[in-house]
């Protein structure tokens, strides 16, 4: 069993804010599913198999602080070996539409991620990370607000785009690891070059000439 889980916040008011991102994320990746969701180890949990693979969903219901709570219990119960988490979460030092696999390192100042491995007892874990922007002025309480804060009608073509990425990342990485999932995800899309000068055309050749009656 393999273990995909999304951090965010409980509760309506929270449901579609940025720190949200990787609850939106999974779901969007469970849908196709029809997952049926229950409670236990202070989480929203479902099975699921995707090409073979039996997969456990998380969303730690004890606010996004706290994630750890919940995922260190799932792993120890079912034995998962870190390699084979997935966290799906936030980060406000990418640009909203961005979406980058990693495996391992930091928590990068996110403190649900520092929770989590608190909770495991390791850094090993892989991540999706799933960009929500950063305004200039964005820092302390004024970044805190931002990532509680919903998104504008403006950003909702980016933010569907990002969160379909962030599904086939997880897709990837279920039935590939972290390698397959960011070969997918991590490249960034090159825009179609235009030739610094048109091409030349053929001369034209020597005009018809029209036969002698």
């Amino acid at each position: 069993m393999k273990v995909v889980c999304g951090l965010g916040n409980p509760g309506r008011r929270y449901a579609r804010t940025r720190h949200n991102v990787g609850f939106m994320a999974v779901e969007t990746f469970a849908r196709p599913m029809e997952p049926s969701w229950t409670e236990r180890w202070s989480a929203r949990v479902a099975r699921v198999s995707f090409r073979g693979q039996d997969l456990l969903l998380v969303e730690p219901q004890t606010f996004m602080n706290l994630s750890g709570e919940a995922v260190g219990p799932v792993v120890r119960f079912h034995r998962v070996p870190v390699a084979d988490l997935l966290v799906v979460h936030d980060d406000a030092d990418l640009p909203l539409g961005r979406v980058l696999v990693r495996a391992g390192g930091g928590d990068g100042g996110h403190k649900g991620v520092r929770s989590v491995m608190d909770g495991v007892g390791s850094a090993d874990f892989a991540r999706v990370r799933v960009g929500i922007g950063r305004p200039a002025d964005a820092a302390g309480e004024g970044l805190t607000d931002h990532v509680l804060s919903g998104f504008s009608e403006d950003e909702r073509e980016s933010l569907d785009a990002a969160l379909k990425k962030a599904a086939v990342g997880i897709q990837e990485w279920a039935v590939g690891g972290v390698p397959r999932a960011q070969n997918r995800v991590n490249r960034r899309d090159r825009p179609v070059r235009t030739p610094s000068c048109p091409e030349r055309a053929d001369p034209p050749g020597p005009p018809d000439r029209k036969e002698d009656a």
